[in-house]
């Protein structure tokens, strides 16, 4: 898209926003240009406070996957929350249907069940509170019986917190991950590293455990800014999804921001582009709700994490 277009679609949605009273909410995945109108760009956990506290505005334009419109819906259900594309829907969060937790719970009694927050409603329900990348470990050892949790569905976000925790995590399913980051090979990484000296390489927490092994910092894509930001290094190798680097490149001019792979692509985020928001906001359609039963068992998850995280 030419740089003309871009700019005249970002007045249109600003426009927007203001006649609407609306507010966007975009996180790190989104394209760039995207990331641009935000009102609040952010990891899940940085979105989840900031939908709690989204008082003022009559709209909420989500601007990420349906997870976490669901979970803006069920803070604000005073609000309307759209979604520009309904299309946009975390692979990972299919992983862990209700039923696994179920069967999880009655496999392992009394052990509560940690869910990450890419998951959907239905499955929010059957847990006993939320985590996000940025606090697993904290959650995982604050919420333990016998030192034990059940979690799910990313397998490495669950190996990593049990690291960090020294809690026993027991993953459902065994082996559930995030395709994006499934797609960095350890040698390739290495040899990048190497290519740039003097370099650092952070890792976000979906990644393998034997890259997780070999970084120099692990956390969420609001942990990745930061320490890229902090970090005396003047080259910053990041292993997540490339709209996270793109965005760093463009925020610290001063340092080289490497993607780990240039071909890391939540295809899914993407889906959200400038002119569906401007249709979204037009419209004020795609429209996401969580039934009013499933909605207040999942808002104490979600109350209990962000109490627990604070």
């Amino acid at each position: 898209m030419q740089t003309l277009q871009i700019q005249k679609l970002q007045e249109k949605i600003y426009q927007l926003k203001e006649e609407k009273n609306a507010i966007i909410l975009a996180h790190n995945y989104q394209p760039f240009e995207v990331q641009q109108v935000g009102d609040f760009v952010g990891d899940s956990l940085e979105l989840a406070r900031t939908a709690q506290n989204a008082h003022d505005a009559d709209i909420i334009c989500f601007c990420g996957v349906d997870f976490m419109a669901e979970t803006a819906s069920i803070l604000n259900p005073d609000k309307s929350v759209l979604l520009p594309d309904l299309s946009a829907r975390c692979p990972m969060a299919a992983q862990l249907p209700p039923k696994e937790v179920i069967r999880a719970k009655e496999e392992h009694p009394n052990i509560p069940f940690v869910a990450y927050i890419n998951t959907l409603a239905e499955t929010k329900a059957e847990c006993d509170v939320i985590c996000t990348s940025s606090n697993a470990p904290k959650i995982a050892k604050a919420v333990a019986k016998d030192n034990k949790v059940l979690f799910g569905p990313d397998a490495n976000l669950g190996w990593f917190a049990a690291q960090k925790s020294g809690v026993k995590v027991i993953n459902y399913p065994k082996k559930g991950y995030c395709y994006v980051h499934k797609t960095f090979e350890i040698d390739r990484v290495l040899d990048l590293k190497d290519s740039y000296e003097n370099s650092v390489l952070a890792v976000h927490p979906e990644c393998d455990p034997e890259l997780q092994q070999i970084a120099d910092f692990i956390g969420s894509t609001a942990q990745l800014i930061k320490f890229a930001k902090e970090t005396d290094s003047e080259t910053v190798i990041i292993a997540t999804e490339i709209g996270l680097i793109e965005r760093l490149q463009y925020t610290l001019p001063g340092k080289k921001v490497i993607p780990a792979l240039s071909t890391a692509i939540c295809r899914q985020m993407k889906r959200i582009n400038l002119e569906k928001i401007v249709e979204v906001l037009e419209k004020e359609n795609k429209i996401i709700s969580v039934p009013e039963e499933i909605a207040e068992k999942v808002e104490k998850a979600i109350k209990k994490m962000l109490k627990l995280s604070s």
